[in-house]
């Protein structure tokens, strides 16, 4: 009888015979599991699922291939995508065009990506130790848990995963090799990752810092490599991150900081934060594919030491690892990019274990993850949820009619999101926009919201002002219920109509230019101006407001050139609309028109820095500050010329930058 170790020398030539085959097995299993998972799976996409759907479906209308959109230009596609970057949403609502736009088509985005992730798996383990390592890893990756549950969770962790594991394994051949495809290459898959998520950097930081110290210590043609594949990553992410580098900045912030506070996830100054993870793990990769690879990994290394080959793969995860528990914000997800490399390192594990034991724990494991999203699986319940229901109830009339739903529950099942997909499919122009957690904006739907929709019973992620708001909405006569849906658990959502008779508010078009006006004041005037805006892009998620108020200022201009009122509504219409070079040009006319108001060029400082322009923003901020002297034109003067790279001002910064925050804050409490 063939001892274990025999039996997998024996099977070497097949598997490498058969490694293409195997692995396309391996991804069609995985896919058809998938995709009865989701056939018998009813749920709705939730918050986050709906979002992202949403992206590619703007995406894929931005680039005309689906109904509803058409080519605009650059500028416009880079429009959609002001906080997360664009290039899974690119592909993904190219999937839309081919697959179809309901929900559990759009998911044959997520199993092309997943068909990448084990394709460099499967490539990166045959490099290491032939094609046994590489299937075993693949088929690891397959098993579990974590990494089962978001090929069917519209969500970006499979891209981010398939991106940087595809990234990280060109590095390393670069690193070994040295040449010049491997360099490009690599930097080719690093920038693709950066472009599908930032969350890439807590992977892939570290490992670039590695490859770049590198290649300046060997020094050579290696060094015209870094530089190439630096300049060529730069070329890739620029134009993305020059237009939206203030929206990602804030998106960021949101996403790790402010959501790590609201959810009292543990930092990693204390052993909660070290112990997160690591608690979980099992969970996520599965104790079975864990713990065997752990037991089988003991083994080898004592049969044989680790080779130096391994080094690299050891470092990506430790590194990825450390910068994963330090980041403030902890999520199961943010776990998933490391889990091929885990895999990669686990197989080698469970190889070394005897063969009849190798396939019963494939087995066995398969069967556990099987069981765990058979589980998962959430059935329509009765009455069904009525979504797709209202949506159509909505369009019944006008089907491709552009129109606003306020949308006041916000649960997993119904909320803006999901509304603004499901009334968008098939070129449709129905959007979802929530209000009803501030009663500050009671009077603004009661003077201008067209159709609501309301609940009774649990109201979801809402607080208890949302109670008031919609009770202040039937209340209040001016509006009629429409229609009413039971929901599966209890209670109703209800569809309230403004009546024909109802008085509605002045048109925002036409308030506008007094709240731009509003800015000659300073800071003081933007509260007022960016609450009224806040509530408008709500009540009107097409924002038309903003072609009416352009085609007005524009006519003013015409009349008199000197129009106050018509040039701050262009330029803050440029701010809105992400535009800073337009805008700066309409600051820098009412700059001429007002001299002595120090607004003006501060306004116009800060968009040319947005710009990416300091050394402008330095000397506008400067001559403004030599005709009206103001701590915030200093301040302005002094960080721009630091950015442009007067370092000199660095010192005066210090001093002049609180001093610009104090008198900001001060205007603001006025």
């Amino acid at each position: 009888m063939l001892t274990s170790k025999h039996s997998i020398s024996a099977a070497k030539p097949l598997l490498e015979r058969y490694f293409w085959p195997l692995l396309a097995l391996i991804w069609f299993a995985a896919t058809g599991l998938d995709r009865l998972w989701l056939h018998l799976d009813q749920r709705l996409p939730a918050w986050d699922q709906a979002d992202y759907l949403n992206s590619a479906l703007d995406h894929g209308r931005a680039l005309g291939l689906l109904a509803g959109g058409g080519w605009q230009g650059w500028q416009p596609l880079l429009d959609l995508s002001p906080k997360i970057p664009p290039l899974a949403s690119l592909l993904n609502g190219t999937v839309l065009a081919i697959a179809g736009d309901h929900p559990d088509q759009a998911a044959w985005a997520l199993s092309l990506w997943f068909g990448l992730l084990l394709l460099v798996v499967a490539l990166w383990g045959r490099e290491l130790m032939g094609a046994g390592l590489g299937l075993g890893a693949a088929l690891l990756c397959c098993l579990m848990p974590l990494l089962a549950e978001l090929r069917v969770d519209y969500v970006l962790e499979i891209p981010v995963c398939a991106s940087c594991t595809w990234a990280l394994w060109l590095l390393g051949r670069w690193l070994k090799g040295g040449k010049w495809p491997q360099a490009l290459a690599a930097a080719g898959a690093i920038a693709a990752a950066l472009l599908i998520k930032q969350s890439a950097l807590l992977v892939l930081l570290l490992p670039v810092l590695w490859v770049s110290l590198s290649a300046l210590w060997l020094g050579g043609p290696r060094r015209l490599q870094l530089l190439a594949a630096m300049a060529l990553v730069l070329a890739l992410l620029l134009p993305w991150l020059q237009h939206n580098l203030v929206t990602t900045l804030g998106g960021t912030q949101r996403a790790t900081l402010e959501s790590a506070a609201r959810e009292g996830d543990p930092n990693a100054s204390s052993l909660a934060g070290w112990l997160w993870y690591p608690k979980r793990l099992p969970a996520l990769v599965g104790e079975l594919p864990l713990f065997g690879g752990i037991a089988g990994l003991l083994i080898a290394t004592w049969r044989r030491p680790v080779a130096k080959k391994w080094f690299w793969l050891s470092g990506c995860l430790a590194a990825g690892a450390l910068l994963t528990v330090l980041s403030p914000n902890k999520d199961p997800r943010y776990l998933a990019p490391l889990l091929p490399l885990l895999a990669l390192v686990l197989a080698r594990g469970w190889l070394a274990l005897p063969l009849p034991l190798l396939g019963l724990g494939f087995v066995v494991a398969g069967g556990l993850t099987a069981s765990t999203r058979a589980r998962a699986i959430e059935r329509q319940g009765t009455p069904p949820e009525p979504l797709e229901a209202i949506v159509r109830f909505l369009q019944a009339q006008k089907p491709m009619a552009a129109r606003t739903l306020i949308v006041v529950p916000s649960t997993g099942s119904l909320n803006q999101h999901n509304v603004s997909y499901y009334g968008r499919r098939a070129g449709g122009q129905l959007v979802g926009r929530q209000l009803g957690n501030n009663p500050a904006q009671i009077p603004a739907a009661l003077a201008s919201a067209e159709q609501l929709l309301l609940g009774t019973g649990f109201q979801g992620s809402v607080g208890t002002e949302a109670q008031v708001f919609s009770d202040s909405i039937r209340n209040s006569g001016l509006f009629k219920l429409e229609q009413s849906w039971p929901k599966p658990w209890g209670g109703t959502f209800e569809l309230w109509q403004r009546k024909q008779t109802a008085p509605k508010a002045k048109g925002f078009a036409d308030r506008f230019p007094l709240l731009a006006a509003g800015l000659a004041e300073g800071p003081k005037g933007l509260t007022p101006l960016f609450d009224a805006i806040g509530v408008q892009h709500q009540l009107d998620g097409h924002r038309s407001y903003q072609v009416q108020v352009r085609q007005q200022a524009l006519t003013e201009l015409r009349r008199d050139p000197n129009n106050a009122k018509a040039l701050w509504s262009l330029a803050l219409l440029g701010v809105l609309q992400n535009r800073a070079l337009e805008a700066e040009q309409w600051f820098a006319r009412l700059e001429q028109l007002e001299p002595q108001n120090p607004w003006p060029p501060a306004y116009r400082a800060v968009v040319l820095n947005a710009a990416w322009q300091p050394w402008r923003a330095r000397a506008v901020a400067d001559a403004g500050q030599k005709r009206s002297a103001n701590p915030v034109l200093e301040g302005l003067g002094d960080l721009s010329g630091a950015l442009s790279g007067e370092i000199w001002r660095l010192g005066e910064l210090q001093k002049s930058l609180p001093k610009a925050v104090q008198a900001v804050e001060q205007q603001l409490a006025k």
